[in-house]
């Protein structure tokens, strides 16, 4: 795995990250980052922008943490078919989506899997 400048790599300063979120969100964003590794685990996890990222050949998504949510971007969301309705943010977007999660919103587990495959798909095709 490759060290960042600071000598941790991408994935420590992912745990890090999650670690230092002591409230609601860190759960949460614990909780995307292990579904998004069961549904993708060719994706390779960075840390860009000082967030977490998951990358194939480009940039597929993107969890970040913000003082009222949690938001997934999605980097070709607009390309990618939404049957379960997860999008409810960015979607005046050209290229991608979001998924806003606030505090006690249950996640769609199996919806999100099935929305991060289409996207490590959609980024190797």
């Amino acid at each position: 795995m490759r060290k960042t400048m600071s000598g941790a790599t991408p994935a420590d300063r992912i745990t890090n990250y999650v670690a230092d979120l002591v409230d609601w969100r860190g759960p949460i964003v614990a909780r995307i980052r292990k579904l998004i590794l069961e549904a993708a685990p060719d994706l390779a996890e960075q840390w860009k922008w000082n967030v977490p990222v998951w990358s194939g050949r480009g940039n597929v998504l993107a969890v970040g943490a913000f003082k009222d949510h949690v938001k997934l971007n999605f980097f070709q969301g607009a390309a990618l078919s939404d049957p379960s309705g997860l999008f409810n943010a960015g979607l005046d977007a050209k290229g991608s989506r979001a998924i806003d999660i606030k505090q006690g919103e249950k996640l769609n587990e199996r919806a999100l899997r099935q929305l991060v495959r289409a996207a490590a798909d959609l980024d190797i095709a």
